[in-house]
């Protein structure tokens, strides 16, 4: 069972690496952006600053992808998918799925040319758009790491 104790661990860090990242760039550096620099150059700024971020991201979402997946088949897991108490599994794989198709997909592909575009045109509404935007993810994110660390310990919502 070492490799399971290993797996936990490498996932527990990359969860904390990834999402605490997340908690940064919402909580602190998108308001210091926003007090430090004017509208037209907050998302140039953002962008800049975010771009390292994200290359931490991909490696951290894609270790929690490979451990997490990795734990339900060690385990045998797969059932507790079909069972409503562990919502937080659900809860756990969508909010993997959202940022790595964010991460993977959405941002590389067309939404930082979208949004290059609009901060263009309207700087001071797209950078609401993306505060509200991590505010979001960061709301489901530390709902999930909530409900995870809970169930995982025996919290049953459904009991109550």
């Amino acid at each position: 069972m070492i490799d399971i104790t290993l797996a936990r661990a490498l996932h527990v860090v990359a969860i904390v690496l990834w999402l605490g990242g997340v908690g940064m760039v919402t909580t602190v550096l998108l308001p210091a952006i926003r007090r430090q620099h004017p509208p037209a150059g907050r998302f140039a700024q953002f962008h800049a600053i975010e771009h390292g971020f994200a290359r931490q991201a991909r490696w951290t979402t894609g270790l929690a992808g490979a451990t997490g997946v990795y734990m339900a088949w060690r385990l045998d897991l797969w059932d507790r998918f079909a069972a409503a108490e562990f919502w937080w599994m659900h809860a756990m794989v969508a909010t993997w799925a959202v940022f790595t198709l964010m991460l993977f997909v959405i941002e590389p592909l067309f939404l930082d040319r979208l949004l290059a575009r609009r901060a263009a045109r309207q700087p001071e509404a797209t950078y609401r758009l993306i505060e509200r935007l991590h505010r979001g993810l960061l709301a489901l994110s530390l709902l999930t790491v909530a409900g995870a660390v809970a169930g995982a310990h025996g919290l049953n919502l459904f009991d109550w």
